[in-house]
Parts: C-alpha cells; structure tokens; sequence
C-alpha cells in the first residue's frame, strides 16, 4: 500500500497506530489472584487477548505490582529561569548497581482522598519547603506498563526558588532530601551528561526546554 504523501511510512501502519483498535474488551481475564501483600501489592492474572492477525491468545500469566498512582512536578522559577531539582536515596537504583543518590523532581502517591493537584501541591511543601503559585500540565503517562499499573501526572510549577535549598523531608517517612538549584540554560549540559538518570525528571526537563520560552512568557 502506498505511503501518504510526503512519508515513507506504509498508510495502513499509519491507520493502525492511530486508530488503536484493540481496547479493554480485547481482554478476558480467566484468574486473578494477590500473591503478595505489604506495602504495595503484587496480583497474579492468567488471561487471553485478540492478536493483530485475528483470534485469540493461548492463556498466559503476568505478574502485576500495584503501589498506587503518582503525581510529580518539575519546580521552575521563571523570574531566575531556573529549576528546583532533589536527590534521595533510591533502592531501586542501588539495586540495578547504579548511583543511589538520584536527582529528581518533587513527586508522591496520591491518596484515595486526594488529587494529582493536591498531591504535587503537599509534596514540594515536604520535600523542597516551597510553595507552587500556578500549575501547567505536562503528561499522563505509565512509566513501566510492562509489570505495574501506575499511572504518572506529571506537572510543571511556578515557584520563588530565591530561598531553595537545604535538607528536607519527612523524617518518620525517612526521607533525607537535599534541595538544589539548576539555572535552566545548564540542563542542556546535564542532559547531555547523561543525568538525570529517572524517566520523570528526565521527560519534564525536556519538556521545560522545548517549552521555556512560552512559559517564561505566560509566567513574567
């Protein structure tokens, strides 16, 4: 089948990828069983869905871990162009042998009380002491759909960075936070350094470089 014009993509790829036929109903769950509970909980599924070439799937089972949704911002000041960026220990990161000490942005569970809005509100008050004067919306996304259903919100927010700094936290949480400043012309350089080294903060520090100009408009 012929390209649309001006691509070299065949148009029935095109069509499929954003028609997206398959959905929830292309999905029939045969079992589902909780194989482990603490903190966060681990499901087992036994399940068959519809292939792209027609029919069903054999039945197959995948593990699940179910820690809830997130919410994180990215901390900008627009009058210093400059971000709020912290590090925290990070298990995971020990774990795959890497640095455990990660830069990152604020970000936190939401609670079945809260909001994604309430959530990146209450955790840059705990985790860099500020407050976030206005809110801009960045993406929704799942940062590892391949084992677990989280779900990101992802914002960036106008702060007052003159006062940012110093060890933060909840201490009965055991957080130990250190709070810095990046002027927003070196997260280039940093980028290119291969830091940070978490999806989140890496999509939202690529978003505020593509979007810096309009913001600092839409901000001053």
């Amino acid at each position: 089948m012929a390209a649309p014009h001006g691509s070299l993509v065949p148009a029935d790829i095109t069509h499929a990828l954003i028609a997206m036929p398959m959905n929830q109903t292309d999905v029939e769950i045969e079992s589902k069983q909780t194989v482990y509970q603490g903190r966060f909980r681990i499901d087992r599924y036994r399940l068959r869905h519809r292939l792209f070439a027609g029919g069903w799937s054999a039945p197959i089972e995948r593990e699940l871990f179910e820690r809830g949704h997130a919410a994180a911002l990215l901390p900008y000041d627009p009058v210093r162009d400059a971000v709020v960026l912290l590090e925290q220990f990070r298990i995971g990161a020990y774990a795959a042998g890497h640095d455990p000490w990660l830069i990152e942005i604020v970000a936190g569970i939401i609670e079945p009380d809260e909001t994604a809005k309430d959530v990146v509100h209450r955790e840059t008050r705990e985790e860099a002491g500020l407050a976030v004067e206005d809110l801009v919306k960045i993406a929704d996304y799942l940062p590892s759909p391949g084992g677990s259903s989280e779900t990101t919100a992802l914002y960036c927010g106008r702060v007052d960075a003159r006062d940012a700094g110093g060890i933060h936290g909840v201490k009965s949480e055991g957080e130990d936070i250190r709070v810095s400043v990046l002027a927003a012309d070196d997260i280039g350089a940093m980028l290119g350094a291969g830091r940070p080294f978490n999806a989140t903060t890496l999509i939202a520090l690529q978003w505020l470089l593509l979007n810096r100009s309009d913001l600092r408009r839409r901000w001053s």
